[in-house]
């Protein structure tokens, strides 16, 4: 039984992120027949994350660009050719302040702030909606350090669009 459970895990479809990019987040299934992704592929993918999690839960929302990266890693695509970028707004705008922050006003961790920091390394860029931070009274002094204070959310993928940024619809 031992071994069956070992070879169970072993062979299992589902990736273990901790091999990836990202590690600890961004889980995903292995599809061995899919389309081919040409090794040349640069993506350049917005994606919008607007509520926030529960108090002192991870943003599953933003699990989504550690899944993105680790999926296409392992299926081939070059870690630079990856740029993501993620814009924040509405309640979720609580989900980017530092630990320290985050604390004190939920007398939890911030549990996003390890993911946040691990796609701040891997080619991500990571800005807040000024106008929900002025709301929920978060200072650019008071996010987790990487995370840019943008006009808006609007402003933010306009910039965004004019770069050549797509925006991912999940």
């Amino acid at each position: 039984m031992k071994y069956l459970l070992w070879l169970v895990l072993i062979f299992s479809p589902f990736i273990n992120a901790n091999e990836q990019p990202i590690k600890g987040f961004g889980n995903y299934y292995n599809v061995p027949q899919h389309d081919e992704i040409n090794d040349s592929t640069v993506f350049k993918i917005a994606f919008d994350v607007g509520d926030g999690a529960k108090k002192g839960e991870q943003n599953n929302s933003m699990n989504s660009l550690a899944r993105f990266i680790n999926m296409h890693v392992a299926h081939g695509v070059k870690p630079e050719n990856i740029q993501l970028a993620l814009v924040v707004h509405g309640s979720a705008s609580v989900d980017v302040l530092a630990n320290s922050e985050y604390k004190k006003r939920f007398n939890a961790d911030n549990k996003n702030q390890a993911l946040i920091e691990q796609l701040l390394a891997n080619n991500t860029k990571v800005y807040v909606c000024g106008q929900s931070a002025t709301h929920f009274k978060v200072t650019p002094a008071l996010l987790i350090e990487g995370v840019k204070m943008s006009l808006s959310a609007m402003t933010a993928h306009a910039q965004l669009q004019q770069q050549g940024y797509t925006l991912n619809p999940f």
